[in-house]
């Protein structure tokens, strides 16, 4: 099996808000009974608008017709700083691989893919939030965790 990797535009929007949707079932822990009605409209419109102004790029993968994989990487731009004097940076999201899938190599070329696109964009520093299944690709890829971040 070799995986197909393809850039997502807006056509198809509604197989990432499906994905996306799923994804955040599986983090918090979400039944289907849980309402995303209101979710999914802003989840489609930040695509519709993401896509069209080229500030996200997400990537889906398939198995010939099987979806098995997707991913997606923000980019903004913050105050500029020593680290980073263009004050441009990326946010790393919804990196998913189908279960029977994982464990071959699908997760790491979604993340290959969506870092090359982030330095052919001159964007090196590059954020995500992690679950605990995923930590340790990433920390295998070379992210480390940040102690000097809060949140409120």
């Amino acid at each position: 099996m070799e995986p197909v990797y393809k850039k997502a535009g807006i056509a198809d929007c509604e197989m990432l808000v499906k994905t996306r949707i799923e994804i955040l079932r599986v983090i918090n822990h979400l039944d289907n009974s849980v309402d995303m009605s209101l979710f999914e409209k802003n989840v489609r419109d930040y695509y519709i608008k993401a896509l069209g102004n080229d500030s996200h790029f997400a990537l889906l993968v398939f198995d010939g017709d099987t979806f098995i994989g997707a991913g997606g990487i923000s980019f903004y731009q913050v105050m500029p700083s020593y680290h980073n004097p263009g004050g441009n940076e990326a946010f790393l999201m919804n990196i998913y691989t189908a279960p029977l899938y994982r464990k071959h190599g699908i997760g790491r070329g979604i993340l290959d893919r969506l870092v090359n696109e982030a330095h052919s964009r001159g964007v090196y520093t590059i954020i995500l939030d992690s679950t605990k299944m995923g930590r340790p690709l990433y920390e295998k890829y070379g992210f480390k965790p940040l102690d000097d971040y809060m949140a409120l």
